[in-house]
């Protein structure tokens, strides 16, 4: 594992639509990545294998781009960043866990920015999980990556659009109770996988992770 604080630097903190992103190339040198962090996202990715096309390309793009960009994890890296992303299915497996994002008036799987309190990009889905939901002690289900995907967020005041790769992990709730923070979502649902599967405008990232779901008795 590596540490956003102390191995990949500090993160800012504040409201990211009315602070001045810092340049990665003008942070000190004590703040920047050291290798064994990319290391350690790089075989995240390498581990990861997958039978759909289009997540072989996000694999392959997202190595390129850690490999690239020496502040990948950073919020203020304008081009893209990586996130961190919670997959959380109920207790019998047949549920996910989905929010309304308030800004893009969607439903997605909890995830966010990194913060300077997380340990790693699995830590960050987890504290967003949390965050997001509610949902304590969530289980989880493989430190190996569950999906991966990149998506372009949309430019918001001064803000560019923008590319997040998106790092999921997989997690199993112990109730399907919901006490969510909806200072931070517009709403919350288990939706039954299969709805997920059957629904034609579903997000072809949801649909994906759906199908995974079925397959979960390999973890």
């Amino acid at each position: 594992m590596f540490g956003i604080a102390n191995n990949f630097g500090h993160v800012q903190t504040g409201n990211p639509e009315t602070r001045k992103p810092r340049n990665p190339e003008t942070q000190k040198p004590e703040t920047r990545k050291p290798e064994t962090s990319m290391q350690h996202t790089l075989h995240l990715l390498q581990q990861l294998k997958s039978d759909f096309e289009e997540e072989q390309l996000f694999q392959k793009l997202t190595t390129d781009f850690v490999h690239r960009q020496p502040a990948f994890w950073l919020r203020s890296t304008l081009e893209g960043h990586l996130t961190g992303s919670a997959w959380i299915l109920n207790p019998e497996r047949d549920k996910a866990l989905l929010i309304h994002h308030r800004t893009l008036d969607k439903w997605f799987q909890p995830g966010g920015h990194t913060e300077e309190s997380d340990q790693s990009l699995l830590d960050t889905a987890r504290r967003e999980a949390t965050e997001e939901t509610g949902v304590q002690g969530l289980k989880l289900l493989s430190e190996q990556l569950f999906d991966l995907d990149i998506h372009i967020i949309p430019q918001k005041g001064d803000i560019p659009a923008h590319l997040h790769y998106d790092l999921r992990f997989a997690f199993e709730a112990q109730i399907e109770e919901l006490s969510g923070n909806f200072s931070e979502v517009k709403g919350l649902t288990w939706m039954p996988l299969d709805t997920l599967l059957r629904q034609l405008d579903s997000q072809q990232s949801l649909r994906r992770m759906a199908i995974k779901s079925l397959l979960l008795s390999a973890f």
